[in-house]
């Protein structure tokens, strides 16, 4: 029997563990718009279009969310890294030419799998270089941290407005990855089935080494007692480094991918994305990895079901979704630390 003693809070969010979890909110998501659209086949489209969406959003938020919730950095220079590994991804598959184009699957995959590595290396030593000298004097003072990431993020963007003009920029898309696969009225772009696979990898890998390695074990150790794993000879701020270099590395590859997604891109591509990016920390709880995959799903779906069904709110549409949840979970979803 349900305590009716506890806040309506309280039973909500135990009724919704009783039934598996938060981990079920897409599939409610999914269920909802099933009903509302009415089309099985047109669901189904929006619903991989969304799934493939929210990876390569996951691919940008992931690194955010390691930063800010494992390191207690407000790092509003984030979205340099996305543009930067969108614009690299870009000029590689242009260098690329034939490979990208030509008619060998072999070949354009592994051009584009190059696109990709140059921009997540690129990605995480700009990250090394960015901690080093913009982020590392302003440790423990998150006014300071705002004030000098804003100002890094603007020197950023006009580097690559110096570097790539301001004119929009076309991506080559491999041709093994261009056209749709049709089956049972279903149309489903190449595309986004290769980015949500690129995606779910990532996912188990950082899962897998923050939940089953010895180094995943002294980072989240270091975020809960920095002092006594100092004390037994690790040297933190090395491993926060790693952190730092990790998120942008991820940042530079969910860019590239975005890029690949869009087609055209814009110096602005960066600062346009962290809106959603910002939302999906903060729906999935700071710090987490599957919180970030799941507001991430979330607010990919979202975006797709309410564009179809009332395009004029399709902008407003995460953020009630974000204020819905925080007003459910203060701290998240699936926090992995609470402020």
């Amino acid at each position: 029997m349900t305590d009716t003693s506890l806040p309506l809070r309280a039973r909500m969010t135990a009724s919704i563990d009783r039934f598996g979890g938060v981990m079920l909110l897409p599939l409610a998501l999914a269920g909802i718009a099933l009903i509302l659209i009415g089309q099985p086949s047109t669901w189904a489209t929006l619903t991989i279009a969304g799934l493939a969406m929210g990876m390569m959003i996951f691919l940008m938020a992931s690194g955010l969310s390691l930063i800010f919730g494992l390191m207690d950095v407000l790092n509003f220079g984030h979205s340099a890294f996305v543009t930067a590994g969108a614009f690299i991804g870009a000029t590689v598959l242009g260098w690329l030419g034939f490979w990208v184009t030509g008619g060998n699957p072999a070949l354009n995959l592994t051009g584009l799998l190059i696109a990709i590595a140059v921009a997540t290396i690129f990605g995480g030593l700009a990250g090394w270089f960015f901690e080093r000298v913009v982020i590392k004097p302003v440790y423990q003072d998150h006014l300071r941290q705002i004030l000098i990431t804003v100002g890094a993020l603007i020197v950023a963007e006009e580097l690559i407005l110096l570097i790539w003009g301001g004119a929009p920029i076309p991506v080559p898309r491999p041709a093994v990855l261009t056209g749709s696969i049709v089956f049972a009225g279903v149309s489903v772009e190449i595309y986004r089935i290769f980015a949500f696979l690129l995606g779910l990898l990532v996912y188990i890998g950082l899962y897998l080494v923050l939940n089953r390695t010895r180094l995943g074990l002294l980072i989240r150790a270091g975020v809960e007692n920095r002092e006594m794993v100092e004390a037994l000879g690790f040297r933190i701020d090395r491993l926060f480094i790693l952190v730092f270099m990790a998120g942008s590395a991820l940042a530079a590859m969910g860019g590239a991918m975005w890029a690949g997604y869009q087609g055209l891109i814009t110096a602005a591509l960066g600062s346009e994305m962290m809106i959603l990016v910002f939302i999906v920390v903060i729906i999935g709880g700071l710090g987490s990895i599957q919180g970030s995959l799941l507001g991430a799903l979330l607010v990919g779906l979202m975006a797709n079901y309410v564009a179809f069904l009332v395009p004029k709110m399709a902008l407003a549409s995460n953020m009630l979704l974000m204020m819905a949840i925080l007003l459910w979970r203060p701290y998240g979803l699936l926090p992995a630390v609470k402020r």
